[in-house]
């Protein structure tokens, strides 16, 4: 099994889900399993295979979770260094082509989220910035074409 490494909060809103999974979403689809079988002959019931269904994909997530977590491994944001880009960094770049700038915090790819301005190590953008300095001018091939970008910050 591969370890995962998160962060504290990723890890607590994995937990967070799993309970959810497991205390709300699992008895409402033995009840909905429960109300079809009460509703008669099984074969030609549309209700009892969709809530049959349900719970195959209710319980393949849960044993996703169950196992990402096992394996998880939390990160103490406290030790890390901010001399090169690593994971959980907020890095700051600027793309030379328009001078926008973007600050993004490198995550693992089970944290990954856009909104949140979290972005997997496994995007090229992450992998590209990982292991260089400030000031440094790194090349990404993005799916646009290649670009380019300075480092400004690196922070935690």
């Amino acid at each position: 099994m591969a370890i995962s490494y998160m962060t504290q909060e990723g890890y607590d809103k994995k937990m967070e889900e799993l309970k959810y999974l497991e205390s709300v979403e699992r008895p409402d689809v033995v009840r909905a399993i429960q109300e079809a079988r009460e509703k008669g002959d099984l074969s030609e019931n549309a209700e009892y295979d969709a809530a049959k269904e349900r719970q195959g994909m209710l319980e393949a997530k849960i044993a996703e979770l169950k196992s990402l977590v096992a394996t998880a491994r939390i990160i103490d944001q406290t030790k890390l260094q901010t001399e090169e880009v690593a994971l959980l960094n907020k890095v700051t770049i600027k793309n030379l082509k328009n001078n926008a700038s973007m600050t993004y915090t490198i995550v693992s790819e089970t944290e990954a989220n856009l909104k949140e301005g979290k972005i997997s190590i496994t995007t090229p953008i992450a992998k590209g910035l990982l292991g260089h300095k400030v000031g440094d001018i790194v090349e990404v091939q993005a799916p646009v074409g290649k670009m380019q970008f300075q480092i400004v910050e690196i922070g935690v």
